[in-house]
């Protein structure tokens, strides 16, 4: 007898348009395996993903910038196909937050982790994440927010250069400007006329300090909170690889136990209350050993099949299991599986793998999604070549991937940081993270 309640679907929620996000495969993977009827509500249109045998059906999704209603009323339109509640699985920010904000609205159609509205869009933010952490005395780096251009690029020189820039609403970004949600600063001008195009952007420019990559300083952190506040069916992961190469996504990722990095989560799940899927991004400072959390993402993180575990649970399961009111299998961690995204790291996706490992795409029982892959990612960096070679290309499909860089703290003199210097330990003072 299955675990599973298979009479309750999966909807997956996607509003990003990237057709490479291999994480949406893995959910459709994972419940699909279970027995579970998986809709996706996400733009398909070149995306391997939709090749999968274990997709019950695709529906259009809300357009990139879409108010909270018209998200609700495409949710509410998907919801009247299916006919019965249904597990929502919000796959990227802009979907965790807008849905955070209507749980109370999509009840009963879906069944969502009870936890206060405004907490996924509380930790999304990353002007807001500062203040989170500082207020739990969590390491994050020192940000500063500029009020002016001239204070850009004062902000600069305090921090020191290079400094990392980013966008405190990342997912607000509209495509097609050549806006990054976070790019490596190496001037005062730079972050001057960056400053300049905020209200492009959509949200708040942040400035931060900038701790260079180096061998175990990249690390992660994925899990489900249940209802009763218990974190399960995930753990603690080491970067190997990175796409662009020292920053970026995990291309290579190694189930790494990490006993600081799990108790900095617990910590946090359980002083903010939250309930449901997350992803947690943290780099160590090569000074101090101390772990800076960079990013908190309200959903499930790409490479989360890495936590696929001996009894078969991941984050994905462990929600549906959850919100069904079925119980949970012990956890049975296996330290050392490996998670290759292979249209970035090839080579190791061919190499020996003593503890196991999982490929993005390729899997023998889907072997659809596989194949696609490999003629769509060609025609992809075909025409991200052309456009760097000639510029922008109308209609040319997904944005480029932000440069994503991960930093840690500095306390600067001068204007007044979110994560206040006086906060710091004596050894961050000490210390150039």
């Amino acid at each position: 007898m299955s675990l599973f309640d298979i009479r309750v679907p999966a909807v997956l929620l996607r509003i990003d348009r990237n057709p490479f996000h291999h994480g949406t495969l893995g959910a459709v993977r994972s419940l699909g395996r279970a027995g579970v009827n998986v809709h996706v509500v996400a733009d398909s249109t070149g995306s391997p993903v939709s090749r999968s045998r274990f997709v019950r059906q695709l529906h259009p999704p809300p357009p990139p910038g879409a108010s909270a209603h018209d998200i609700a009323v495409a949710l509410r339109r998907v919801a009247a196909r299916i006919a019965r509640p249904a597990v929502l699985i919000p796959m990227d920010d802009a979907s965790a937050v807008a849905v955070g904000g209507l749980r109370d609205e999509l009840a009963p159609s879906y069944l969502l982790p009870a936890m206060p509205s405004a907490v996924p869009e509380h930790v999304a933010d990353k002007a807001e994440l500062a203040d989170v952490c500082a207020a739990l005395e969590v390491p994050h780096p020192t940000t500063l927010i500029p009020d002016s251009p001239a204070q850009a690029a004062t902000a600069a020189w305090q921090l020191g250069l290079p400094l990392v820039a980013k966008w405190s609403r990342p997912w607000l970004v509209p495509t097609g400007t050549g806006l990054r949600s976070t790019v490596v600063l190496r001037s005062a001008q730079e972050a001057r006329e960056l400053y300049l195009r905020s209200e492009e952007a959509g949200s708040r420019l942040l400035l931060q300090a900038f701790l260079p990559p180096g061998p175990e300083r990249d690390w992660f952190f994925h899990g489900y909170v249940d209802r009763s506040g218990t974190v399960r069916g995930g753990g603690a992961g080491l970067k190997l690889r990175a796409w662009p190469r020292g920053a970026g996504l995990t291309a290579v990722g190694r189930w790494t136990p990490n006993p600081q990095v799990t108790a900095l989560a617990e910590r946090l799940t359980d002083e903010l209350g939250y309930r449901g899927i997350l992803d947690l991004d943290f780099r160590r400072c090569g000074r101090t050993g101390r772990y800076h959390l960079l990013d908190f993402n309200p959903r499930p993180g790409a490479q989360f099949r890495l936590f696929a575990d001996g009894a078969g649970l991941d984050v994905v399961r462990a929600l549906h299991l959850d919100l069904t009111h079925r119980p949970l299998p012990e956890p049975a961690p296996l330290a050392g599986r490996e998670f290759v995204v292979e249209n970035y790291a090839p080579l190791n996706a061919l190499r020996p793998a003593p503890a196991g490992r999982e490929l993005a795409w390729h899997a023998d029982d889907d072997r659809e999604p596989g194949r696609a892959l490999w003629p769509l990612w060609g025609r992809h960096v075909s025409h991200r070549l052309r456009d760097r070679l000639g510029g922008p290309r109308a209609g040319s499909g997904a944005p480029a991937p932000a440069r994503v860089v991960h930093q840690a703290a500095a306390p600067p003199p001068g204007l007044s940081p979110l994560t206040d210097p006086s906060d710091l330990s004596d050894d961050e003072k000490a210390s150039s993270c």
